[in-house]
């Protein structure tokens, strides 16, 4: 299921806030194989407050994966499903996002292209609630040390090995449950 290190890449908004160092990943946020019922195989399931997003592989055992929650992802409640995929995707900041913070991300309003360089990561998956697009993600980042916390911006964060594994297990149309959990 991955690495528990990696190197932590340069990229344009995270050379200014973190340096290049190792990360580890807590042993919690590793994706493990649980225990987990009340939902169908291949339904995905986020619990915001734990930092959980489970795929369910049968109907009592899920795959766990560690995840950062940003303040759409908290926000956000119910069910989706996944409307369509993309392999490094262009992100682009909220109009919100450049008023609360204009220095961070005005320089950024006409978007960044794909590549590791993406606060969106390798991956993302784009949620959808009656054939439209909700603007919530689940994504990969360039901020492995968010895993496992509430962050200021975003959706849900996985590392990129990870995102890029759900990426692969599950296709679009695929069920979304997001909660708040405990």
């Amino acid at each position: 299921f991955g690495s528990a290190t990696l190197l932590v890449p340069q990229t344009a908004l995270a050379q200014k806030q973190k340096p290049k160092r190792k990360f580890v990943l807590a042993p919690q946020f590793q994706p493990q194989v649980v225990p987990y019922s009340g939902y169908s195989p291949g339904t995905i399931i986020i619990e915001t407050g734990n930092h959980f997003l489970y795929l369910m592989l049968s109907d009592s055992q899920a795959l766990r994966f560690g995840i950062g929650v940003g303040k759409a992802g908290l926000a956000f409640r119910g069910s989706a499903i996944v409307g369509r995929k993309a392999k490094w995707p262009r992100w682009q900041p909220t109009t919100n996002m450049i008023a609360r913070s204009p220095e961070k991300y005005a320089r950024f309003a006409k978007g960044v292209a794909g590549g590791p360089n993406n606060p969106l990561g390798a991956r993302a998956l784009y949620l959808y609630r009656n054939k439209r697009d909700t603007f919530f993600r689940i994504h990969g980042t360039t901020e492995p040390w968010s895993i496992g916390k509430s962050v200021s911006n975003g959706c849900i964060r996985m590392l990129n090995e990870h995102v890029t594994e759900l990426y692969e297990l599950v296709p679009v149309g695929s069920p979304v449950v997001v909660k708040s959990g405990a």
